[in-house]
């Protein structure tokens, strides 16, 4: 099966190129897995503004990589930004969210689920994302590190360090039975292991899961449903064929 990661924003060759390795890493023999980033759009996610601000060019990425056959991608982000559009427009390859599909996998690991996320600012838009997942009966709680995404990687000890006592008192006063990673760059710090050791708890790790999610579905012979996420009219009429047709300048 071909699945495809995309990362909805610019990232640094050299991040795309370690984040690429790992995925081929995590995969199942038999898997390929590419990773692609969107060459528009803000550098990092922190923000329901900003996740707005990646849809449009993302939502061409993923267009264009459905017509090279393609059985599955993954929306880079946890914030899932614009997953009901990409799902609209595709029909033949699956699409996953991997915030959604993370909080689907901690509710289902225990009684109640945390989630970790980076910045206070993201904490009102994840209470969203777990009504959306058909979840928010089983979330805990939402707690943040106080770290913006870009710092996570250069100063990994510290964000660990910050990561783990976030989880502690999620699972102490909070009583999560399980934890969620709400960041793609915190799920790609690999560092699940050292904090399920610390913590006590399982730790969802949405960067892996989002593959081995994409992985099952694909291998099951599941696809989003287009009853749910239908495709638009110009689009499924081929009024259009290019989504830069659907814009109108003057």
């Amino acid at each position: 099966m071909k699945i495809v990661y995309v990362v909805p924003g610019p990232m640094d060759d050299e991040e795309v190129k370690r984040r690429g390795e790992l995925l081929k890493n995590w995969a199942f023999p038999g898997t390929d897995v590419e990773i692609v980033n969107v060459n528009e759009g803000p550098a990092s996610i922190e923000s329901m503004y900003e996740e707005y601000l990646s849809i449009p060019a993302t939502a061409k990425v993923m267009f264009e990589l459905e017509r090279k056959g393609y059985d599955a991608a993954i929306l880079g982000c946890a914030g899932d930004p614009g997953l009901d559009a990409m799902r609209e427009i595709t029909d033949k390859m699956l699409v996953l969210g991997p915030g959604q599909t993370s909080m689907i996998v901690g509710a289902a690991l225990g009684h109640k689920f945390s989630v970790i996320t980076i910045e206070e600012t993201m904490i009102a838009s994840t209470y969203e994302l777990a009504f959306k997942a058909g979840v928010l009966d089983k979330l805990a709680s939402v707690v943040s590190v106080a770290i913006p995404v870009l710092q996570l990687k250069l100063k990994k000890e510290k964000s660990l360090k910050k990561i783990i006592e976030a989880g502690i008192k999620a699972v102490k006063e909070d009583r999560a039975d399980a934890l969620v990673l709400g960041c793609m760059s915190m799920g790609f710090l690999d560092v699940a292991q050292e904090i399920e050791k610390a913590v006590g708890v399982p730790i969802v790790n949405p960067s892996k899961v989002g593959l081995k999610m994409a992985e099952a579905m694909v291998g099951s012979g599941l696809m989003h449903s287009k009853t749910a996420f239908a495709t638009p009219t110009k689009i499924s009429s081929r009024r259009v064929k290019d989504l830069d047709e659907l814009y109108i300048r003057k």
